[in-house]
C-alpha cells in the first residue's frame, strides 16, 4: 500500500488527504497501527456528492450518511480502520489528530487552518494502516506570511484565539438581516482567509453546511 494508492482511491470519492502522521503512545491510536491519514473534501467534492444517494435521497445528515459509507468502502478497499469525526462518545481525537499532522494550525480566529483550504477545513474521517506508509514533506504554516484579513471580517467579532469562539454573538448575528450573507454563502471570516480559495467552497456548499450549524442552535 502507498501513499498515491490511497490519494487515488480517495479522489474517486471526491475525497484528499489532508495529512498524515506516523503513530506514537500519545496520538490515541489502538495499537499495531502505524499510520493515520486523514481525508477531506477535495475541490470536486461537492459536485461529486450532489450525485450520491445520500443528497438525492433528501433526508436527514446526508454528508454524515454518505461518510460512514465511503469510509466503510475504503477501509474494506484498502485494508485500513476507519474512524469517523461523530457517532460518539467516546469521539476520535480529530483537533489533536489534525494538528499532529503538520498540515493544520491554529489560526489567529482561534478555527484550524490547513495549508490548502485554509480556513474552510473539514475532516469527513480518518483511516488507519498498519504499515508505516512514507508521507510527503511538511508545508510552512499560510498564516506566517498573511495580512491575516480573518481577524477583521467577523462583523460582531465571534471569533478570537484569545477569547475562544462566542457562538451565542455568533448564532444571534446569523437571525438578523445582517447575517444572512454568512448563512447563505459562508462565514466571512472563513471566506476571508486566501488560503480559503483553495477548497473551491461553492455557495451552495457553504449554505448547505452553515444550514446545519445554525439550525443546532434554534
Amino acid at each position: 500500500m502507498t501513499y498515491f494508492t490511497i490519494e487515488t482511491a480517495a479522489a474517486k470519492h471526491g475525497l484528499a488527504i489532508y495529512g498524515g502522521f506516523h503513530a506514537d503512545t500519545t496520538d490515541g491510536l489502538p495499537g499495531g497501527y502505524e499510520t493515520l491519514l486523514m481525508l477531506g473534501p477535495s475541490a470536486e467534492f461537492w459536485t461529486h456528492f450532489k450525485t450520491t444517494p445520500e443528497y438525492i435521497d433528501s433526508t436527514s445528515d446526508p454528508i454524515d450518511r454518505w461518510s460512514t459509507r465511503i469510509f466503510s468502502e475504503l477501509a474494506k478497499d484498502l485494508n485500513a480502520t476507519a474512524f469517523l469525526p461523530f457517532g460518539g462518545p467516546p469521539y476520535a481525537p480529530f483537533l489533536t489528530w489534525a494538528l499532529k499532522t503538520g498540515r493544520a494550525w491554529s489560526s489567529p480566529v482561534g478555527m484550524l487552518v490547513h495549508d490548502t483550504t485554509g480556513l474552510m477545513v473539514s475532516y469527513r474521517g480518518a483511516l488507519a494502516f498498519r504499515d508505516q506508509l512514507d508521507l510527503p514533506r511538511l508545508p510552512e504554516n499560510p498564516c506566517h506570511p498573511c495580512a491575516n484579513p480573518c481577524l477583521s471580517a467577523c462583523p460582531v467579532n465571534a471569533l478570537s484565539a484569545e477569547k475562544g469562539y462566542n457562538t451565542d454573538a455568533c448564532h444571534a448575528h446569523l437571525n438578523t438581516p445582517e447575517g444572512k450573507t454568512c448563512v447563505t454563502e459562508g462565514c466571512l471570516a472563513r471566506r476571508a482567509c486566501p488560503v480559503s480559495l483553495g477548497a473551491n467552497r461553492t455557495a451552495e456548499q457553504s449554505a448547505h453546511h452553515m444550514s446545519y450549524f445554525h439550525r443546532s442552535q434554534v
